[in-house]
């Protein structure tokens, strides 16, 4: 998903494709979050521990305990096995000095979540960024990485006040677009895209955001960024990905592929192009998203030689693949998304109009959309989620994404839904949680000569933590903010779980009280627009 619906599509100067997707109609950057509050996250702390946890490390090893985690300031340093399961903790044996201590006896602790595919939403949809923000952090996002979250100088801003901590946000990693925040300037030819590139990373981006923009553009902007070592992720749209799939530029070095776009135009078979009806308008959101998903029986054999040896070059090149397969779920089951039940309590009226139904709402598409679109959808899936899981089978690094925001998809549910998702492709929990932190943590830190400093559970590591009273191996539903439907006794439903802490920096919060805030700004909208039963 691009950020807005923006008009023009793409803009040619010179002979050549430099952006995919232009100026904004009518959204502005949402407002600021306001300061952190002195009473909202605890901490850090001289020497926090967190007591009798079971830790899920985010490597993929099997989940361990009863541990303390020692943790002084902002840093882990030590995890300290306690004891056995069902067995008393010998009280003597444990680390002590804490001046702040949390009682973790049956719960699970685990890395901090990286969603590597967000934007912050803009306004009319998201009036102010805090809402965004507490939605990620109440679920256990502790760093994400925004392509862009909005514009460069507002993205860049909140960047650096998130990550000093002076707002409750997620750690950010900025990447950008070609040309982003240049007011007075085109990138017009190779030479001025290279200009950019220098130009952007001066300001203070993490990377780059591309689309399929023309070989002599992209091979310059990949070129410029490897000696400046700028990690880049791409949306291969279809304006451009006849000329530039995902092999294409992972030739050229591209870091990451976001979403699905030039992957299957890698294996077409008897084509070159996708061979859309004649009457195809890209501009018309149906027609894009309705034909994008019959490319599943376009490719080669699944599985196959030509199937496996796009895997090996993929690995050669050290792809990421980041696909984001929640933001488009709702292709497969329109119903499902629009009535998911988060949203009356969790999910703006703004944004709900922005999901709705429209010709011009990037990602409203649904005015006749139907049966037959929702089947090749579902088979769409089901080539995508086996490549997913094959590459990863090879070695290959797969992260998690959201892109929420749009298509019935709200920030942070998106996000555990592409959680479930990847465990529907064929990961196994453990394989889906590192995919959510190491494999992110790796992906942000591959141009960068250090280990990342978040991502696993080790000494040294920075105290980015999610804590959570139910087991996630079990149930990952149990991530999302309002639990999960357990039945006691006969018929006494309860919700369990929903993340209990998230642990940023070593500062603690407290995520349920995070959604609180949430649920009281939807209200408060909702009765301002006198839209009580907007959903």
């Amino acid at each position: 998903m691009c950020k807005l619906f923006r008009i023009g599509i793409s803009v040619i100067v010179g002979g050549f494709l430099l952006v995919a997707i232009s100026t904004p109609i009518w959204a502005q950057p949402s407002d600021p979050a306001p300061d952190r509050p002195s009473d909202e996250g605890q901490g850090p702390y001289e020497r926090l521990i967190i007591r009798g946890a079971t830790v899920i490390d985010g490597t993929g090893a099997p989940a361990s305990g009863p541990k303390d985690i020692v943790i002084e300031d902002n840093r882990i340093v030590s995890v300290e096995s306690v004891g056995y399961p069902g067995v008393p903790i010998d009280e003597e044996e444990r680390p002590d000095g804490a001046t702040k201590e949390i009682d973790a006896s049956g719960m699970y602790v685990m890395p901090g979540f990286i969603d590597m595919h967000v934007h912050t939403g803009g306004k009319p949809k998201v009036p102010n960024a805090e809402y965004t923000y507490k939605l990620w952090m109440g679920h256990g996002i502790t760093t994400a990485r925004g392509v862009p979250f909005d514009e460069l100088e507002w993205s860049l801003s909140e960047k650096e006040r998130a990550n000093n901590n002076e707002i409750t946000a997620p750690r950010m990693y900025s990447y950008h677009r070609i040309g982003s925040g240049w007011e007075d300037r085109e990138v017009t030819d190779p030479e001025s895209a290279r200009e950019w590139v220098r130009w952007a990373k001066d300001q203070g981006i993490d990377g780059l955001k591309l689309g399929a923009h023309d070989p002599e553009i992209m091979k310059a902007v990949l070129d410029e960024a490897e000696k400046l070592d700028l990690n880049s992720t791409a949306h291969l749209d279809q304006m451009g990905v006849a000329r530039m799939n995902t092999l294409d530029a992972a030739k050229l070095g591209l870091g990451a592929q976001t979403h699905y776009y030039g992957l299957f135009e890698s294996m077409y078979d008897d084509h070159d192009v996708q061979p859309y009806p004649y009457d195809h308008n890209y501009q018309n959101e149906q027609h894009r998203f309705g034909q994008v998903a019959r490319q599943w029986d376009k490719i080669v054999e699944p599985g196959g030689k030509e199937w496996n040896n796009l895997i090996d070059q993929f690995l050669d090149y050290d792809l990421t693949m980041d696909p984001t397969m929640t933001i488009y779920e709702a292709s497969r089951d329109v119903m499902r998304a629009r009535a998911a039940e988060w949203h009356k309590d969790y999910t703006l009226p703004s944004l709900w109009d922005f999901y709705s139904p429209s010709r011009r709402a990037h990602g409203s598409y649904w005015f006749n959309w139907t049966t037959e679109d929702e089947i090749e959808w579902k088979k769409f899936y089901d080539r995508w989620m086996q490549f997913l899981d094959d590459y990863k089978d090879a070695g290959g690094r797969v992260t998690t994404g959201s892109d929420s925001g749009f298509i019935y998809k709200l920030y942070g549910f998106g996000y555990i839904r592409e959680l479930e998702l990847l465990q529907e492709a064929g990961f196994h929990p453990l394989e889906v949680i590192r995919s959510a932190t190491m494999s992110g943590a790796e992906e942000l830190y591959k141009k960068v000569d250090e280990d990342a400093p978040f991502g696993i559970i080790r000494p040294g590591k920075l105290a980015d933590l999610v804590i959570v009273d139910e087991n996630p191996l079990e149930n990952l539903k149990v991530l999302y903010g309002n639990g999960a439907v357990q039945v006691e006794g006969v018929n006494e439903v309860k919700r369990a779980g929903g993340v209990k802490y998230t642990i940023k920096d070593g500062i603690v919060y407290d995520a349920q009280k995070l959604l609180e805030d949430v649920r009281n700004m939807v209200d408060k909208q909702a009765e301002e627009e006198g839209e009580k039963e907007w959903y």
